[in-house]
């Protein structure tokens, strides 16, 4: 197996094509990350009449170890790969494949985290829904040598609207207290334009503001002013801007592929937060995604733990409320080629996210504060 030539827009729409085409998975996203130290390289399996049956875009990054001099290679397939995860024989050789293509290259481990579904819905709440084929991908998994990551770089779980039926069915599948938030919020004179590239300085501001008022780290603005350019110059992607009497206070960015639409970056200010803005939001989100031909919404990220300990679980609570649905997924899954390398980076991991963490905490505060 190696890699396969392409391009951008032939990949983009023969990804189109497979089961779970996900917005990580595109062109685009590979050359985004490019800006920061990654290579995509772009793989395809062929059935036995040469029809296309699964494509993985693969990142590839060397670095070094605290110095040394030995060179390491990581592969990361985000949410990849890409196929019909019910074909036993298929699965097997795709992953087969991959675990050969590290071991010629010499890398330290492959990743990935394909979109396979675990289960629906909250553990142990009544819609739970926990489906056969995510267990048993897991045993198939361990059995390979393929180990539960400790570094989920993608969320694991997450929260799906559904966007069939009229608007008056999404509201009917909103929770009470969220349409009365959404009507209150455009009663108060919450209105939401469509942003351009002249508003990527605002956006990245709020969105810093945000990240130190609610303690995660965000990357420099040129790494997101690259993001937003890249999807947006390709009508994959659009910002939308809440304003209170001409005033920006709360945006998020919109993605869609493959007719399905993914939340992954929101952003909001101190000022008239009474006003409820996120609410009208979310609101256009729903339509804009809808308006490209959207049947889903993902709105990125669901709780770990599903209790009030977790971090993110009044975000989970505003999501469950627009009507969403939990999703659990197998998350990311390690298959370590260089032993004793792979045992030393996961152990130093940790160490060097923290230090790389409160850098940017730092970064970003200092650059809310001029």
């Amino acid at each position: 197996m190696n890699p396969e030539p392409i391009s951008p827009k032939d990949w983009d729409e023969l990804i189109a094509r497979l089961p779970n085409a996900h917005l990580l998975q595109t062109w685009e996203w590979g050359q985004v990350k490019t800006q920061v130290g990654w290579t995509p390289q772009t793989f395809i399996w062929r059935n036995d009449d040469q029809r296309i049956c699964a494509a993985a875009l693969v990142l590839a990054r060397e670095l070094r170890m605290g110095g040394l001099s030995a060179r390491l290679k990581l592969l990361y397939i985000p949410r990849g790969p890409l196929l019909d995860w019910n074909d036993s024989v298929l699965r097997n050789r795709v992953i087969s494949d991959l675990e050969a293509y590290g071991r010629k290259i010499g890398a330290m481990f492959v990743k990935m985290d394909p979109e396979v579904i675990f289960a629906w819905g909250q553990p142990g709440s009544p819609d739970e829904q926990k489906l056969p084929l995510g267990h048993e991908i897991k045993q198939e998994l361990s059995k390979a040598g393929w180990h539960f990551s400790t570094d989920q770089i993608q969320f694991r779980n997450t929260v799906v609207l559904d966007l069939s039926g009229s608007e008056a069915d999404w509201l009917t599948r909103m929770k009470q207290k969220t349409r009365y938030n959404l009507r209150l919020a455009q009663k108060k004179g919450v209105s939401v334009r469509r942003g351009t590239s002249g508003d990527f300085s605002l956006l990245y501001r709020m969105y810093a503001e945000t990240s130190v008022r609610d303690g995660f780290v965000i990357r420099p603005q040129g790494y997101y002013e690259t993001v937003w350019r890249s999807f947006m110059a390709r009508d994959m992607a659009c910002p939308l801007i809440a304003e209170v009497e001409g005033e920006p206070v709360a945006a998020v960015f919109v993605f869609w592929f493959a007719g399905r639409a993914w939340y992954i970056y929101g952003m909001s200010r101190d000022l008239h937060r009474e006003k409820m803005p996120n609410y009208v939001l979310q609101w256009e989100a729903m339509r804009l995604a809808k308006e490209k031909g959207c049947e889903s919404y993902d709105l990125w990220g669901a709780p770990e733990l599903f209790d009030e300990s977790d971090s993110m679980w009044g975000v989970y609570r505003f999501k469950e409320g627009l009507g969403g649905r939990v999703v659990r997924s197998l998350g990311a899954w390690d298959y370590p080629i260089r032993g004793f390398w792979y045992n030393l980076y996961t152990r130093c991991l940790p160490k060097i996210l923290d230090w790389m963490r409160n850098c940017g905490k730092a970064r970003t505060r200092q650059e809310v504060s001029l």
